[in-house]
């Protein structure tokens, strides 16, 4: 990460307080929080006429190619507290082949980010802030990816970490997140038994909880994500944005982008069709869509081999659907079979190596247009979270014995 034009230890932010995202009710900034008194996940908010007033698009393009380049839109006061492992802007990919001809579609690649996903925003975020307000130990439950990401970042600043997953989580994240340092325990349950576990062992260990939405900025590292998108595609925002969605944090995260660069002039008015993608094994969002719910009740029995959209139950649901209520959007299930087929249209056509809930999306887009739900003209974004190199991929290949004749035409 590279401060060109900022040589004290200040960092320039415009935080003003925190606000309960459900009763908004406000809280100090600067002081240590999990969730609003009412129980409900807590806001950054921004004195956002100063921040406008403070930085230009013309001021971002001078800056290095990585997250922190919107640091005035983000939290962290003291550049000596930024937690960085090298965080990248991500590219936006065409699909071509694995689409429909004529579709626009495009997938921003949050593989490319450290760890291997885009919890690495959330969590470089949430680390950072935990530096700054004097956390020396952190828990987590995960399903992989937030938990490895924990664990570096937290690594880099010396928190020690206690990360607790499910016993089927995949084994190179239960690797990478040993590997890199945090203390790792294999629970015979799901992600919201995890957190059961972290939750009532706070008083007994005295660790800050680092849970999706139980502390306010894993969502300002994820709001990086709006914010970036709309600088790749020259200040402006696509038709529709399918995500992968489980806790949901970066729906939320980039519904409030968008909110905080219309607030500043950067943008106009128009918001994507926000499409809160899941598995039908765990759909406990696209339920509550359905029925008309502003509260998603918990999914029982949930399964599925996108494991990290298998998530239970969201403490955020509220603010998801009502970011896909208030943009027009829309809750998607699509089954594992359809997962597991959009993963290899993506890789065997398109050369595009998508993470299972990447090909989630994918397979929701496809969904939707034959639905019509979404249209063929619709400039449309997929968001695939993770490298699908972290994932268990079928076997392959013909065995050749080099000493016997080699059958060339049996190869076509």
């Amino acid at each position: 990460m590279a401060l060109e034009d900022n040589t004290t230890t200040e960092h320039p932010t415009f935080v003003t307080h925190l606000e309960c995202g459900y009763t908004g009710e406000r809280l100090a900034a600067d002081e240590l929080h999990q969730l609003s008194p009412a129980g409900k996940p807590l806001l950054v908010r921004y004195d956002l006429d100063a921040l406008g007033k403070a930085v230009s698009k013309e001021d971002l393009a001078g800056r290095s190619a990585d997250f922190w380049r919107y640091r005035e839109f983000l939290p962290v006061r003291k550049v000596e507290n930024i937690v960085s492992l090298g965080e990248v802007m991500t590219p936006l990919m065409p699909l071509a082949r694995s689409v429909p001809t004529g579709a626009t579609v495009l997938v921003k690649d949050e593989g490319r980010l450290p760890t291997g996903s885009f919890k690495a925003r959330g969590l470089a975020l949430a680390v950072s802030m935990a530096k700054e307000l004097g956390v020396t130990r952190a828990a987590m439950p995960t399903n992989g990816n937030a938990g490895a990401a924990l664990a570096a970042y937290a690594s880099k600043a010396g928190i020690e970490t206690f990360v607790f997953c499910p016993d089927d989580t995949p084994a190179v994240n239960m690797s990478e997140i040993a590997l890199q340092g945090a203390k790792l325990f294999r629970v015979n349950g799901l992600i919201n038994d995890c957190g059961k576990i972290v939750g009532e062992g706070k008083e007994a260990m005295g660790w800050f909880d680092v849970s999706t939405l139980k502390e306010p900025y894993r969502i300002e590292g994820k709001k990086t994500m709006g914010l970036e998108l709309a600088e790749q595609l020259g200040w402006r925002v696509p038709d529709v944005i399918f995500y992968p969605t489980g806790g949901g944090t970066g729906l939320i995260g980039m519904w409030k982008a968008f909110a905080e660069l219309e607030a500043i002039g950067w943008i106009g008015a128009k918001r994507p069709r926000m499409v809160a993608v899941q598995a039908e094994g765990c759909a406990p969002i696209v339920r509550a869509w359905e029925a008309g719910e502003r509260h998603a009740e918990p999914w029982v029995d949930a399964h599925t081999v996108a494991s990290g959209i298998r998530v239970p139950a969201a403490i955020g649901d509220f603010l998801i659907l009502d970011a896909v209520r208030q943009s027009d959007g829309f809750a998607c299930a699509v089954s594992d079979d359809a997962i597991e087929q959009a993963r290899a249209d993506a890789a065997g056509q398109d050369g595009v190596l998508l993470c299972p809930e990447g090909a989630a999306t994918l397979a929701a887009y496809k969904k939707a247009l034959e639905s019509g739900q979404v249209n063929l003209t619709d400039e449309v974004v997929l968001y695939n979270c993770g490298s699908g190199l972290k994932y268990p991929m079928p076997e392959a290949g013909t065995d050749i014995d080099r000493h016997q004749p080699i059958d060339y035409a049996a190869m076509k």
